[in-house]
């Protein structure tokens, strides 16, 4: 927020050390560069002007969608955390642009551009964002390399996936190497809903990819890394997942009892299925403090996090109040706020002092 003095000038207000950390915001750039590949007809973005203070994605010549100044000014994105409390935001690219459907090499092109991006905005502003990559996980080979670069040159916490690559889940053992660099690294992965499964049931003329398709689909996501392996074989691996986990808290509680009772299910999957979700991390953007209470219950204190989406329309807009509103106990209340985000973003998300 901005406070006034006595001669009338506004200057930003510090935010409190114990303001929350939003691990779920977005970037978009306010322009992308021209292609630069080898190939005719890829779906390589670009920005056009719109209404004041908007842009239009385009991809393929059609508008993908209009975002705001809030997408790439650092001033506006600023003031936006002072009035809400945010003391640090984790800045990952816009879902689509990560951009698994082009060939690997435009692929990590684009991706090379959003992290050198992203980096600079964390640079700009000491303290105050986390920065996660992009990697065109549909060469896992390409996408370790760009890990690499992200995290270990340019000092990245991590990296935003997909929740399915193509249509094939996270947790499918194709993307084992990934996951094993990601740990060995300690680079925090963040799993974002995308193209989700489920869009052909859909009634209605509203597009609701977002509103009714995101939940089953992360909650597909998350449940993949269990009945894959993913976690037992990762063990270290910090990994959360956005919108609450979507349907995982159903799904885990189903899992569970079916591992309960079926033998054959407990030798596919030696640690019980509450145990492993446990492992993993999650934000609260449930919209509802029941349901962030129910999502506390079924994880953990130490698994939830603040989350946004912001600075999209469907954003979170209070985030900081409403985890004050949940009524949790001093300690868990920091815990979600701050402490889980801290802990799941390791050394590379440290505010400075």
């Amino acid at each position: 927020m901005y406070v006034e003095n006595d001669r009338g000038e506004t200057r930003r207000a510090g935010v409190a050390a114990c303001g929350c950390v939003d691990i779920h915001t977005h970037v978009v750039p306010h322009d992308f560069p021209p292609y630069g590949g080898r190939r005719a007809n890829v779906p390589w973005p670009s920005m056009a002007p719109a209404h004041a203070c908007h842009r239009h994605v385009m991809i393929s010549e059609k508008i993908y969608r209009t975002v705001s100044d809030q997408c790439w000014d650092l001033e506006r994105r600023l003031a936006d955390m002072d009035a809400r409390n945010v003391a640090q935001q984790v800045l990952s690219p816009m879902p689509e642009l990560l951009s698994y459907w082009m060939e690997p090499d435009d692929g990590a092109a684009l991706a090379r551009y959003m992290n050198e991006l992203i980096a600079n905005m964390v640079s700009a502003a000491p303290g105050r964002f986390a920065g996660l990559a992009a990697v065109p996980l549909q060469d896992v080979d390409t996408a370790i390399s760009e890990l690499d670069y992200a995290v270990n040159r340019l000092g990245l916490a991590g990296a935003e996936i997909g929740s399915n690559v193509n249509g094939v889940a996270i947790g499918d053992a194709r993307f084992d190497p990934f996951f094993e660099a990601a740990a060995r690294w300690n680079a925090a992965i963040f799993v974002h809903a995308i193209r989700p499964a489920g869009m052909d049931r859909i009634v209605g003329s509203f597009n609701f990819e977002q509103v009714l398709c995101f939940p089953g689909e992360i909650g597909l996501a998350a449940a993949s890394m269990i009945t894959g392996g993913m976690i037992a074989r990762h063990p270290n691996l910090r990994i959360a997942f956005s919108h609450g986990g979507g349907s995982l808290q159903v799904l885990v509680a189903r899992l569970q009892h079916a591992w309960e009772v079926l033998p054959a299910l407990r030798q596919q999957i030696a640690e019980a299925p509450r145990v492993q979700a446990g492992k993993m991390f999650y934000d609260d953007l449930l919209y509802d403090a029941d349901a962030i209470r129910n999502l506390i219950r079924a994880v953990g204190a130490t698994q939830v996090m603040v989350g946004t989406d912001y600075p999209f329309v469907i954003m979170d807009q209070e985030p900081d109040r409403r985890a004050l509103s949940l009524e949790l106990s001093t300690a868990d209340s920091d815990l979600l706020r701050f402490g889980n985000a801290r802990r799941w973003l390791g050394e590379r998300g440290k505010p400075s002092a």
